[in-house]
């Protein structure tokens, strides 16, 4: 009868999931299929990317290369934060500028040192805060800030395409949820399985429906309206959250309508070469997402063992009903993870491994809130996140 009982909910689970969740398996919000004609009677806004970079030597050069060759046919400037590296990230960022091979017109370039991170805040937000804060004090600020993580490529066309998207459909925040590096055996157990569950918490279609409650961002890529930011409060509002895109998401569709899609033009650097490169990605905030709560994390641990884990176990080791039931649960959640396996070219057969990569999931998670527990909750580039106390 418990058999029965597990199987039953694992399959109803998934198929609420697939029926009921704004149908974010489909991966159909993509800025492939966007507007991509000009808009009409109207002068290209001016548009400055900040780009907060800590100890990011291996990569700044190639980002900051990819937004230098920008086709927009607006003013476009870029501001690079350097957040206290020690690698030459700041240097290798001013010679990526002045490459000969990038032609002419040069776009401008700033590079700004951080000053000391106050209490309170996180690192990249302190970075992005105080490059939003150049922006504003410019003699003529621009109309919108691009917020790019120093580890996104972007192609050629990626900002006329995000500013036409912005312009047409009277956005406050446009982002785009970069292309992760997805080559090594790691890489591709764990990569879409990452893409497949942010959008199951935060469904796309629902994050872009201005009546819905639902609000997100991806970090690596966020055009801000700078006027409904500095309405919104700037920067400084969300100074102590982990996961800043989606707090940020949520302080700008209080100020309008936002949009978030997968794509294709902005694609992460960052090569995550084992399942211990990939661990530190997703343990980081992991306890941070269930509001480091316990009973949260009971909950958690609980409904992965029953919709994820329990369906294989179950076929192997039941018949009847519970089997059968079992069977479609885990046929349910292979097929619903096929249209991301297709987004990044993996082989569908990783489908039928979801219970095995929810599992790792779990243990992130678990290592998280162990990691939390210990003092070292957060640990990103040498800082270790101080949550700040209720009420801040």
């Amino acid at each position: 009868m418990t058999a029965l009982v597990i199987a039953s909910l694992a399959c109803a689970a998934w198929v609420y999931v697939i029926l009921m969740r704004g149908g974010f398996w489909r991966a159909a919000e993509r800025d492939d299929i966007a507007e991509s004609a000009p808009f009409p009677n109207a002068a290209w806004p001016h548009v400055v990317a900040v780009v907060p970079a800590r100890d990011e030597a291996e990569v700044i050069a190639t980002s900051v290369t990819s937004l230098m060759r920008q086709d927009y046919p607006g003013v476009f400037e870029v501001i690079v934060v350097d957040d206290h590296s020690t690698d030459g990230t700041a240097t290798l960022a001013r010679a990526a500028a002045t490459r000969p091979d990038l032609g002419a017109p040069a776009r401008p370039l700033s590079v700004l040192s951080a000053p000391r991170l106050p209490e309170g805040w996180t690192g990249k937000l302190w970075a992005m805060n105080c490059g939003a804060g150049f922006v504003d004090a410019m003699p003529e600020p621009p109309d919108f800030v691009l917020f790019t993580d120093a580890d996104i490529s972007y192609s050629v066309d990626a900002l006329t395409t995000l500013v036409t998207r912005a312009r047409r459909n009277g956005l406050v925040l446009t982002s785009l949820m970069a292309k992760l590096h997805c080559e090594s055996f790691a890489e591709r157990a764990l990569i879409p399985a990452f893409i497949f569950f942010f959008r199951m918490l935060y469904p796309f279609a629902w994050v872009n429906r201005p009546e819905n409650s639902t609000a997100a961002a991806a970090g690596g890529c966020m055009l801000v309206l700078r006027r409904a930011l500095r309405d919104a409060g700037g920067v400084a509002i969300v100074r102590g959250e982990l996961i800043d895109d989606c707090a940020l998401g949520r302080l700008m569709k209080a100020q309008g309508p936002i949009w978030l899609g997968l794509t294709n033009r902005a694609r992460s650097l960052r090569v995550l070469g084992s399942f211990a490169e990939v661990r530190p990605m997703i343990s980081r905030s992991a306890y941070a997402q269930l509001q480091y709560s316990p009973w949260l994390l009971i909950g958690t641990v609980l409904a992965i063992a029953v919709t994820c884990l329990s369906p294989p176990l179950l076929v192997l080791s039941t018949t009847g009903a519970p089997q059968w039931l079992a069977a479609a649960a885990w046929g349910l959640m292979a097929f619903a993870l096929q249209p991301t396996l297709r987004f990044y070219g993996v082989s569908r057969w990783w489908g039928p491994m979801m219970p095995a990569i929810a599992g790792m999931y779990l243990a992130f998670t678990l290592d998280s809130a162990f990691r939390h527990w210990r003092g070292q909750g957060g640990v990103w580039k040498g800082r270790v996140h101080r949550r700040a106390p209720d009420g801040q």
